[in-house]
């Protein structure tokens, strides 16, 4: 997957467990294909009639992708070239420039992942599956990724015009955007009007993720709130550490996750005793967007917490991402370590399945909380977002519950 503006998205997975690729020693087993390979190199770079085609660093990186997407790890495992490694680590240290959506290869055609909160792919109103077919008039269609992230680059305030498709009804599109700088304010929150509910949205992991959880928690308590909707669709993801000390401001102790190495050995993850704990209700909101550090969020509150799960089946990305420096500042990012729900449930390739599906309407867009100032409580509860109606009414559900039970304790004593 990648960012527009334009970087990895799936950068945001890894740790930074940097190595170096050994100098080249080819395994006994495999002389036989290197040798194919150099065969195929050599007859192109003796016969090819475009000589000016003929690019070895572009045939190099092709080569190395093609291995990379052999694995079927697609949307994970990839290769970066150095330019994409440097615009990789500006999303992590908080800021980049684009059109802030996620991207990912879907057979030959780039398809939507998600759209970033308070970004120009969010304004212009993409959405998670959009098809793109073409970048300011180009044809992209079975174009490599990186080459369309290429073209939908530039510099900030200039203009780029997608021409999209709606894969479910075929449906053609033209949309213009203008690039921009695009500040990762991760954490969003609101009451819920006419409830004691706070909306609470993280839009990924980055930097500084856990903290304005905190802050964002700690004022919703203030606020009044008696209850939380964790909303993480269409959050890509991000830091590992940062899903520790999120999910650990939930769940007070024992495990957050466990991760599974190459040798079958498994190990847990502890919850973070050093973070402020909520202690309040919770349910959360997952898509099809819900991507790795997203999910492991969301594994960690259904397994520990017995938070519901409300709304449809998550993307499945569920391993520790290694970064492998290339000797010109090219990088592999490789599978190296499974994750695992506290309960040991697999989720890479698979998604985590809600424990209680709700499907978006198809022209129903996600109320979030930034959009919320001016909601009324009528307004509300009319609002096509169904997924956050439902997540309303099991959270309400939840503290009715917790309610019950501090009386009867109480009644006791």
């Amino acid at each position: 997957m990648f960012v527009f503006g334009l970087v990895a998205g799936i950068a945001l997975d890894r740790q930074y467990l940097a190595g170096i690729i050994p100098a080249a020693v080819v395994p006994w087993k495999a002389v036989p294909d290197f040798l194919l390979m150099s065969r195929a190199w050599n007859l192109i770079d003796a016969h090819y009639v475009d000589r000016a085609s003929i690019k070895p660093t572009d045939m190099t990186y092709a080569a190395i992708s093609g291995m990379v997407d052999s694995l079927g790890d697609t949307g994970h495992s990839t290769f970066l070239t150095p330019d994409m490694v440097k615009m990789a680590d500006s999303v992590i240290s908080g800021h980049f420039a684009g059109i802030g959506a996620e991207v990912q290869l879907k057979g030959r055609q780039v398809m939507i992942v998600t759209p970033l909160d308070g970004t120009p792919a969010q304004r212009a109103h993409l959405r998670p599956g959009d098809i793109i077919l073409k970048v300011d008039g180009k044809d992209v269609t079975g174009e490599p990724l990186g080459e369309v992230v290429d073209h939908i680059r530039g510099p900030v305030g200039t203009r780029v015009v997608l021409d999209l498709m709606d894969p479910a009804t075929g449906k053609k599109r033209m949309v213009t955007l203008v690039r921009a700088k695009i500040p990762i304010h991760t954490v969003s929150w609101h009451m819920l009007p006419g409830t004691v509910v706070a909306d609470v949205r993280i839009s990924s992991f980055s930097n500084g993720t856990a903290e304005q959880l905190a802050k964002a928690l700690g004022a919703a308590r203030n606020a009044g709130a008696r209850g939380i909707i964790l909303d993480l669709r269409n959050d890509p993801g991000g830091l590992l550490t940062e899903a520790i000390d999120v999910a650990s401001q939930f769940v007070p102790s024992g495990n957050v996750m466990l991760e599974r190495n190459v040798r079958g050995r498994v190990r847990p993850i502890k919850v973070n005793p050093d973070v402020p704990k909520t202690g309040l209700p919770v349910v959360v909101l997952i898509n099809g967007g819900t991507a790795s550090a997203a999910e492991i969020v969301a594994g960690a509150l259904k397994d520990d917490l017995n938070a519901p799960l409300i709304g449809e089946k998550t993307f499945g990305t569920g391993t520790v991402l290694q970064q492998f420096m290339l000797p010109d500042g090219a990088a592999l990012l490789l599978a190296v370590e499974e994750w695992l729900t506290p309960n040991g449930h697999s989720f890479w390739h698979k998604g985590l399945q809600p424990t209680q599906k709700v499907v978006l309407p198809a022209d129903a867009m996600l109320l979030r909380p930034d959009a919320m100032s001016d909601l009324t409580a009528a307004a509300l509860r009319k609002s096509q977002d169904v997924q956050l109606l439902a997540g309303l009414h099991a959270v309400e559900g939840r503290m009715k519950k917790a309610a019950q039970e501090t009386v009867a304790v109480l009644g006791n004593h």
